[in-house]
């Protein structure tokens, strides 16, 4: 089966969708499909092209077995809208029309949360007469709201109305969480086209491991109890009110070693070293992003991962793929989220600890307690490691992979 799929992300962008995307379809060339991916220069989240890439109309390379397929975009850094709406208007575009120039897929398939891209993707179905699959990997826009970043307004209901219309006309939509399901269902989207393939951990590459002592020293995270968050430092992830939990533990004398390490751009990330500085947070470490290579060297820095979003209804619905991350690491998972499906798997695993999102004085809590427990600490981490293999990518590479040759061989 060939497979043609449309994403703006993918490596060397580390960001959740580029590395969804990527780890899957290195499964489904291994299993003797081909893939080829459409996409475009690696820019996001600064804006600023790769070292090693060029913004060009056309260029390809392979990677791992995958054909990789970059246009020429407007490039916009992740912050604001108007430039970032451009940007995905124009990869709609040129990624429509490298599509045409492909050899004949057997189905298309675009990913979320731009779904442009998707309305690319559903255009290129039509015109190669072959079957769309929509992967839904966020409401947008509904989650644009949430953040605050786009109001109520007539060009909000036209693109809720173009959300709508690109659920219809796929042949099947896979979403990430079964309450993204729900939403859709209770929009009026037939339940039988739609399909959940959670979030997984491409297991291979974590594992519990000793921290390097080189980068610990470098860090200045020695004999500290350290509480990680590595991830897209974004307006869905309200990261200031983290801030606020280490300004409660700074000044709490049994709570001198507890360090927040913050690894990873986006957004909200200037805002938040500003923020830290002035209110002169010793406790807390930034580390710029790193290559998708090197982030378990990051997480076996911790003791437990930190997984914190936006106090909104949207986001009760979000499973982190930072959550799966931690488990394959054997870390413990501190949750501070609006109650939904992430404090399901973290409650049912067993794999961690549920606060309420944005309430600082709970996170602080939860943290100082866990600090003071080793043995509950260890114990959490046991469960942790030993949950991974139940969302692991590969079981994800294999659900999706089984709903494209549903619809490869219904057409």
């Amino acid at each position: 089966m060939h497979i043609l799929f449309l994403t703006e992300n993918f490596p060397p962008e580390t960001n959740a969708s580029a590395t969804r995307v990527f780890e899957r379809a290195r499964y489904w060339v291994q299993w003797g499909h081909r893939v080829t991916i459409l996409t475009c220069a690696p820019n996001f989240p600064q804006g600023t092209v790769y070292p090693g890439y060029r913004n060009r109309w056309y260029q390809t390379e392979e990677m791992e077995g995958i054909r990789v397929v970059r246009v020429k975009t407007f490039i916009a850094a992740n912050e604001g809208f108007s430039a970032r709406i451009v940007d995905f208007l124009s990869f709609m575009v040129t990624a429509f029309i490298a599509g045409l120039f492909q050899k004949r897929p057997d189905v298309v398939v675009a990913t979320s949360p731009q779904f442009f891209a998707a309305v690319a993707g559903w255009a290129l179905a039509g015109v190669r007469r072959k079957p769309f699959v929509f992967e839904l990997g966020d409401l947008w826009p509904a989650s644009i709201t949430a953040v605050g970043a786009m109001r109520d307004s007539a060009m909000l209901r036209m693109l809720e109305r173009l959300e709508l219309f690109l659920y219809r006309r796929s042949a099947a939509v896979v979403a990430l969480t079964y309450a993204f399901r729900d939403d859709l269902v209770s929009r009026g989207i037939d339940t039988d086209k739609i399909h959940v393939v959670r979030n997984g951990v491409d297991l291979p590459r974590y594992g519990r491991r000793e921290p390097d002592p080189d980068l610990v020293r470098s860090l200045d995270l020695e004999n500290s109890f350290v509480i990680g968050y590595i991830g897209t430092h974004g307006m869905a992830h309200a990261l200031n009110r983290v801030l606020d939990s280490a300004e409660l533990l700074l000044r709490t004398d049994s709570a001198r070693k507890i360090r927040f390490l913050f690894v990873g751009t986006g957004a909200a990330r200037k805002a938040l070293e500003s923020e830290a500085h002035e209110r002169q947070l010793g406790n807390v470490v930034f580390v710029p992003v790193q290559p998708k290579e090197r982030v378990a060297e990051y997480w076996a820095l911790c003791d437990v991962a930190l997984v914190h979003l936006k106090d909104s209804p949207v986001f009760a619905g979000v499973i982190p793929s930072k959550i799966f991350e931690a488990m394959g690491m054997g870390l413990p998972v501190v949750l501070a989220a609006p109650q939904g499906e992430a404090w399901d798997i973290i409650a049912s695993e067993g794999a961690g600890v549920c606060v309420p999102a944005e309430s600082p004085q709970d996170l602080a809590n939860a943290i100082l307690a866990l600090a003071e427990d080793p043995e509950r600490l260890a114990a959490l981490a046991k469960v942790s490691g030993a949950a991974a293999p139940r969302y692991s990518r590969e079981k994800q590479a294999r659900e999706m992979v089984r709903v494209l040759q549903h619809v490869f061989t219904k057409q």
